[in-house]
């Protein structure tokens, strides 16, 4: 009788642990599966410096953008023209300073006040017309992938530095450079983690956007300005989004109305591994990184095996649905 009694609260303690600590547990099982079989003869390449440091560069962009997405579902949102906006912004920065001319930091305002704009649209339609925020910003993601078609004339646009016209101001390469070893992306990454997290966790807005998420009526009869926050929040989810655009266009050295393709869904899956309720409320920045973290491994890992692409979606495809499942053990 005893241990009748017991065993469904072992099972539920297990169950309970592995919905509190799965972007935990999940990195270190990616980490530890890639750290045994990428092995060649007796040199591991997963664990080489260089590709360590390949990883946290590629996952960058992706982990920045990832960020943004957060703020959105957090407050029961979405935002699908993340992934397009990259692309725009991409091409507009290689526009500007390849094209046009322009320094550095005026093509840098002017790209991240297109991002800016397109995240204003969003929360702006979705608030005070009350349009869906998927409706929204699928409207917003082909309005911005078919401008950066328009843009560019539907051609890719190469970044070449010097002082001579046509070629970009050699600092902006610098977005694609390392720093004593240490990709520049990744230090942003890192920037734009603390910055957010210190945000979502110690100051009024990021209570707000918890209590929005959690219930919105509440939230708005306890006098928190909703459609201000949200307006907010898609605002900062643009701006990340155009950020993240400016280093793809540095570390690919060119602009195309084609980049970014996908990327929305790379960054939704990334908050969803992290832990975050994808019905609003609950998620933290940290457990985004680690799902970023968790995808960025998982590619390096099947490239280095030589493993297809296609196989690559569909590994990740159900490592989505084992978190969303994972999720609604927790909240059971």
């Amino acid at each position: 009788m005893e241990n009748t009694a017991t065993k469904p609260s072992a099972v539920l303690q297990i169950r309970t642990v592995l919905s509190k600590f799965q972007s935990v547990l999940g990195l270190a099982a990616v980490f530890l599966v890639a750290s045994v079989i990428c092995v060649r003869g007796d040199k591991n390449l997963f664990l080489q410096p260089n590709n360590l440091a390949n990883v946290v560069r590629s996952i960058s962009e992706n982990g920045i953008i990832a960020i943004g997405m957060t703020l959105v579902i957090l407050i029961g949102g979405i935002d699908l023209s993340v992934g397009a906006l990259v692309g725009l912004t991409a091409t507009a920065a290689a526009d500007l300073m390849v094209i046009k001319g322009l320094p550095m930091v005026p093509t840098l305002l002017i790209v991240l006040a297109i991002a800016i704009a397109f995240g204003v649209f969003n929360g702006v339609i979705s608030t005070k017309l009350g349009v869906q925020s998927f409706i929204v910003t699928l409207a917003a993601m082909s309005i911005a992938r078919g401008l950066a078609r328009f843009w560019s004339g539907g051609i890719g646009i190469p970044i070449a530095y010097g002082d001579a016209p046509g070629m970009a101001p050699p600092a902006f390469s610098v977005f694609g450079d390392r720093l004593y070893g240490v990709p520049v992306p990744a230090i942003c990454f890192l920037i734009i983690t603390l910055i957010f997290s210190v945000l979502l966790k110690y100051t009024k807005f990021g209570r707000h956007v918890y209590a929005i998420g959690g219930n919105e009526t509440s939230a708005y009869l306890c006098g928190v300005n909703v459609d201000g926050v949200k307006i907010l929040v898609f605002t900062l989810c643009g701006l990340l989004a155009g950020f993240a655009g400016v280093i793809h266009a540095a570390q690919l050295s060119q602009g195309s109305p084609n980049d970014g393709t996908g990327y929305e869904l790379n960054a939704i899956a990334a908050v969803a591994i992290g832990g975050a309720s994808m019905a609003g409320g609950k998620g933290v920045v940290i457990g985004t990184v680690m799902g970023a973290l968790i995808l960025g491994i998982l590619d390096n890992m099947l490239g280095l095996k030589n493993i297809d692409n296609n196989m690559q979606l569909i590994v990740k495809g159900l490592i989505i649905v084992v978190a969303v499942v994972l999720q609604r053990e927790k909240k059971r």
